[in-house]
């Protein structure tokens, strides 16, 4: 069973409607959509970390479309090969993803963690059958071995923490980018393509490599909104130069392709 703890002290939080209280007496309030903020200053980064509010909206936009359709319901039928009693998405943004899985998997507890104060804002407003905190990766504010099952899309792979939260046997979906991913944007905004790094033979400390795939799919956009928002949420946002922004800004379509590594590993 999943407990929560304090992301001051490690006590046990003592999950209540209105506030959370640890033992210790630190008090964490639930905020009117639901979701509870356990980041605690020294895990911050930056003063807004994560998805700044303008990506998030982009986000949300862009996969309220559907065009990442095929990817949510690939782990989603991941997900329920065995269907976990408690499934922790890390990186879960504005709640897409796991809202998927909860379509397929309704009777899983499910939780969702984003650095992103405004991308689980959302997330706990779109889905009121998750639970989500504002949190790290990097630092689970979970007791160890909680939970069945662990996923992460495009977010930060920590294996030794996903390890100490997942149960003894329990199976972590990690997806990221494959070397096609995006092609046709990547074009549009780069002058010079830099040569992705090979897929690797996808090791992980403390897991089990059981399966690795490449989930493609088309993507058609005919407005230049559409390409905008796909550009907003993606990290070429916020390195493409001023000359790549433009010729982004100046498309009014694209024809393009997503392509996903995913991968099943087990805990060793």
């Amino acid at each position: 069973m999943e407990r929560v703890r304090c992301p001051v002290c490690g006590g046990a939080l003592e999950t209540g409607p209105a506030v959370w209280r640890c033992p210790a007496g630190h008090s964490f309030d639930v905020a009117r959509q639901g979701y509870v903020n356990l980041l605690p200053v020294q895990q911050k980064h930056s003063r807004q970390p994560g998805d700044s509010p303008a990506q998030v909206r982009a986000r949300r936009a862009f996969l309220a479309q559907g065009h990442y359709r095929p990817l949510a319901e690939a782990v989603a039928d991941l997900a329920a090969e065995e269907p976990p009693a408690s499934l922790l998405d890390a990186g879960c943004g504005e709640g897409y993803y796991l809202e998927a899985r909860g379509r397929r998997l309704p009777a899983a507890r499910r939780w969702g963690v984003d650095i992103s104060k405004e991308a689980v804002r959302l997330a706990a407003g779109r889905d009121k059958g998750a639970r989500f905190l504002t949190a790290s990766a990097a630092h689970l504010p979970f007791d160890d071995g909680g939970f069945a099952c662990l996923t992460s899309l495009f977010a930060l792979t920590a294996p030794a923490e996903f390890a100490r939260v997942l149960a003894p046997g329990g199976r972590f979906l990690q997806v990221t980018a494959g070397p096609d991913h995006l092609l046709a944007l990547r074009r549009m905004i780069y002058p010079v393509l830099r040569p992705r790094a090979p897929l690797g033979d996808g090791r992980l400390p403390g897991f089990i490599l059981e399966r690795q795939e490449l989930v493609a799919f088309p993507i058609h956009l005919t407005e230049g909104s559409q390409v905008q928002a796909l550009l907003a949420m993606t990290p070429h946002f916020l390195r493409i130069s001023r000359e790549g922004a433009e010729r982004a800004r100046a498309a009014e379509g694209l024809e393009d392709v997503c392509q996903a590594v995913v991968r099943v590993y087990r805990k060793a």
